[in-house]
């Protein structure tokens, strides 16, 4: 049975991620940095759980530890955990720059850097021409700057950039490392944020909700189970010969 990790899969897209893998026939770890929702997850799907802080390389490496000693290899790692904050530019705070940056993009490297670092030295997968897959969740963000989202933004550019370089260089090793970009995602994040952007912009919540309508084509609001499809894509056979790319699941909300 090949194995995976799912960081931040608590809840939201990490949740419905870890569903879907464990759905394809995976041994999920599903970690999260409140252990509480991460112990609902993993005794709901029969799987191992683990407390993990992406921002913290003791945790990290921890977690790599009893991951490779208990099935000694990990095909596919999802780093998926991630913040945000709502403020306009000219009010942003340190404390949200940081915050957003810490876990996104910090978090983000340290978590690829740590797993790969012991991906590159594992067999390759059987019949298979890799040695692992690594995908992040970045977002639409990471494409189309938004207002009242600048930290976000810039947090998110970092994720497909270190993405990019990463698959460059991890792709001699047999490691592809691709990332999705989510869109207006129903989650508890999301309806955080509508109710940051309704108070920020002067408008109701529904107000706001019918404006993520307006810039969807498709004419609906994303599911974590949307996402959940494309990683299945991405952690799978057929996406083998892919890497350093984002696929954009957004409705066509952003279309590159």
């Amino acid at each position: 049975m090949p194995n995976a990790l799912v960081t931040g899969a608590g809840s939201g897209i990490g949740r419905a991620i870890a569903e879907r893998l464990v759905k394809d026939g995976f041994k999920v770890w599903i970690t999260d940095r409140e252990e509480a929702w991460a112990k609902a997850v993993g005794e709901a799907l029969g799987m191992p759980y683990l407390r993990l802080d992406v921002t913290s390389r003791v945790e990290l490496e921890e977690a790599r530890e009893r991951v490779y000693g208990e099935d000694g290899r990990l095909d596919v790692l999802v780093a998926n955990a991630g913040v945000s904050t709502m403020n306009r530019f000219l009010d942003l705070t340190e404390e949200e720059w940081d915050y957003n940056m810490n876990v996104n993009a910090k978090g983000t490297f340290l978590t690829l850097q740590t797993f790969a670092r012991a991906m590159v030295a594992q067999d390759l997968m059987p019949g298979r021409e890799l040695r692992g897959k690594i995908i992040a969740t970045a977002s639409m963000a990471a494409r189309q700057a938004a207002p009242l989202l600048a930290h976000y933004s810039a947090s998110k550019f970092a994720v497909l950039g270190l993405v990019q370089a990463a698959a460059k260089e991890l792709a001699p090793h047999r490691v592809t490392v691709n990332a999705v970009n989510p869109g207006f995602v129903r989650t508890p994040m999301q309806e955080r944020e509508v109710a940051w952007e309704a108070r920020l912009r002067g408008i109701t919540p529904e107000e706001v909700l019918r404006d993520y309508l307006r810039q969807t084509p498709l004419g609906r609001l994303q599911t974590p189970e949307d996402v959940a499809k494309a990683v299945s894509f991405l952690a799978g056979p057929d996406s083998d010969f892919l890497t350093g790319e984002a696929l954009e699941v957004n409705g066509g909300a952003w279309i590159f």
